[in-house]
């Protein structure tokens, strides 16, 4: 009898973890080298979980993709270990005449980086036609949290075969996908596309799993299954552990029975135990044929606060708009930084920004001050945030906390490496790039998490992405734009320029574009600094000329202030020429340079408008 044709009558029991067991071993490398290396080690654990009852098992195969095999420098052995661990598990099963699922695992977290659905597409491809050699009786694709992906992977092999299709979603959180879909659309738009089991997997253990199927509707055609994780997982001198009594997986089993699931299995933390347990209990009960849901209550969703400015990136569009950066201090001093930014934006300047501990090294936390000027001193905060030093779980409360604090102005860029900075062994995060962080801001705006459950109240984020136009071929920097711009990005805001040509060079690259550029401009103080940038920071490079220039003003200060403002003024003479948004970058919180610039900034408009009235007059 086929596997679809016992599901019709029947609830049946699947097998528990392969990995978290083998991890329980000691083992630490390639899981799915095992199938060549040592298969003996896998097939006792097939027969155990059949000893216990399972009615099916699946490969140990979950990684054996090129992708994920290429971590050991294995891709080449897709093809083997894949023919390997199908004639284990068939191997295994042919006593007890129990079904073999052909796994195939998923690629992709939050970052939709991580795989193109190209790449997807191929890899799967590979890995399903060596385990189809095998005559199984279907493939599980499992632990998938990106359901474009699964959904991809679905229709890809709905091309190419007719075994039943098991597609399981991940979720964050119960019920919703990362993506803000519900688990039910989420499961009958996979039944739409020909998957013959539609579930879950992972993550979430039994309670949460049994209240993830709440408001699932059972499927017309598919049949639903449930493979939830033991428990919750918790961590014992630095080793993951599932802390879970199997018989309280059985009593979850037949509450899985209840909401309609009829494939029920195990996955991190579970064991034979937990096998065993849930086919005690699972004996003798019939698949649910009827179900009736409640109707959930809609969340609503409130509208974001107003705003109390005009965003940048809409009045950027129009008039001049000028942002200064004032990075906080690096020590705990914190008047002098307050003095400057009470300057310059008494001065008229529209925003004051503050970097994300800029080239990795600690300073005061912008949010906090950020939080100070504006409620203290009425300014208006920019703050740059890093995916260097948090990880998805900090840039969500960061985030979060920056909405609650009425900040809606933020820069989001990836990150200097922690190696530049004062603390060299420090861990860089990177969960994500600044691109999908501009993707995630933009769900927040919909009053979405991350994790894709509703926050009750959208954000109303301006987000600005960073853009080094200081590069050889600025067109290939300026396709990086577009593909922000796409992300959500609604504002550029770029490195400091040093050259008149580079400003109109750039001009030149993305007058094409509606979304607004804050050209950067940043005073040199003496030779010195103008060399470190050159020599050492990453994405500035000064022009010959310029270098000459601060050069002969030695050590004296007051002239090399003096040419690094004139440097400034002659750069910003083209800049206001083109481009509508000026950003200047105040250096070593030099302030007073910094309002030199603002003013002669507004200057050169007042000086454009008496030229307008008086060619309006003389016509």
């Amino acid at each position: 009898m086929s596997l679809l044709k016992k599901l019709q009558t029947n609830v049946l029991t699947a097998d528990g973890a392969m990995g978290t067991i083998l991890y329980s071993y000691g083992i630490d490398y390639c899981y799915e080298e095992l199938n060549i290396e040592k298969p003996e080690i896998i097939e006792q654990i097939h027969q155990d979980y059949i000893a216990a009852g399972a009615d099916i098992i699946q490969t140990n195969t979950y990684s054996a993709n090129a992708i994920k095999l290429a971590r050991y420098g294995l891709e080449s052995h897709v093809t083997e270990f894949n023919k390997a661990a199908i004639q284990i598990a068939k191997r295994a099963a042919a006593p007890g005449g129990q079904f073999v699922l052909g796994t195939i695992g998923g690629l992709r977290g939050i970052r939709k980086s991580d795989a193109t659905l190209d790449e997807i597409e191929k890899v799967v491809l590979e890995q399903a036609n060596a385990l189809l050699t095998g005559d199984p009786d279907g493939l599980l694709l499992e632990t998938y949290y990106d359901f474009e992906e699964l959904a991809s992977v679905v229709s890809t092999l709905k091309k190419v075969t007719d075994v039943p299709l098991i597609a399981q979603v991940s979720m964050h959180d119960p019920g919703v996908l990362q993506n803000g879909l519900s688990l039910n659309d989420a499961l009958h738009q996979l039944e739409s596309l020909g998957a013959d089991v539609v579930g879950v997997n992972c993550r979430l253990g039994p309670y949460h799993t049994i209240q993830a199927f709440d408001n699932v509707t059972l499927p017309k055609k598919a049949f639903l299954s449930a493979y939830p994780n033991a428990s919750l997982l918790d961590v014992e001198d630095g080793r993951i552990v599932y802390e879970s009594e199997a018989e309280y997986f059985g009593r979850a089993a037949v509450l899985l029975r209840d909401q309609g699931v009829r494939l029920i299995g195990g996955c991190c933390g579970t064991t034979p135990k937990h096998i065993k347990a849930a086919k005690t209990q699972l004996a003798r009960l019939a698949p649910i044929t009827e179900k009736v849901v409640q109707p959930s209550k809609p969340i609503v969703i409130q509208e974001a606060s107003p705003v109390q400015h005009q965003p940048l990136h809409i009045k950027a569009k129009t008039e001049r708009t000028v942002i200064v950066e004032l990075d906080t201090p690096r020590h705990l001093e914190t008047e002098d930084y307050v003095k400057g930014a009470n300057a310059l934006y008494d001065a008229g300047v529209d925003a004051i920004t503050m970097a994300d501990n800029s080239l990795a090294s600690p300073r005061i936390s912008n949010m906090a001050m950020g939080s100070i000027i504006k409620m203290q001193h009425n300014i208006r905060p920019l703050v740059h945030l890093t995916c260097r030093d948090h990880n998805l779980i900090g840039l969500q409360s960061h985030l979060m906390g920056l909405d609650a604090l009425g900040i809606t102005d933020v820069l989001a860029v990836t990150g200097d490496p922690t190696k530049v900075g004062d603390f060299p062994g420090a861990t860089s995060v990177y969960d994500v790039n600044s691109m999908e962080l501009i993707q995630l801001i933009k769900k927040l705006n919909e009053g979405i998490s991350f994790s894709g459950k509703p926050l009750r109240k959208k954000a109303n984020f301006s987000i600005s992405a960073a853009f080094n136009p200081n590069v050889r071929v600025v067109e290939r920097a300026v396709q990086r734009l577009d593909k922000k711009i796409e992300a959500g990005a609604d504002y550029f805001i770029t490195q400091p320029v040093y050259t008149k040509e580079k400003i109109i060079e750039v001009y030149e690259a993305t007058k094409h574009l509606d979304t607004p550029i804050f050209i950067g401009i940043m005073p040199l103080t003496n030779i010195r600094n103008a060399e470190f940038l050159h020599h050492e920071v990453p994405g500035i490079k000064l022009s010959d000329e310029v270098l000459e220039r601060m050069r002969q003003c030695s050590d004296d200060r007051d002239q090399s202030t003096e040419v690094g403002l004139e440097i400034a003024k002659e750069l910003l003479d083209t800049a206001a020429k083109y481009f509508k948004g000026i950003y200047l970058i105040t250096p070593f919180l030099r302030y007073d340079m910094t309002l030199e610039l603002y003013e002669y900034i507004k200057e050169l408009d007042e000086q454009k408008e008496r030229e307008l009235l008086h060619a309006e007059t003389s016509y």
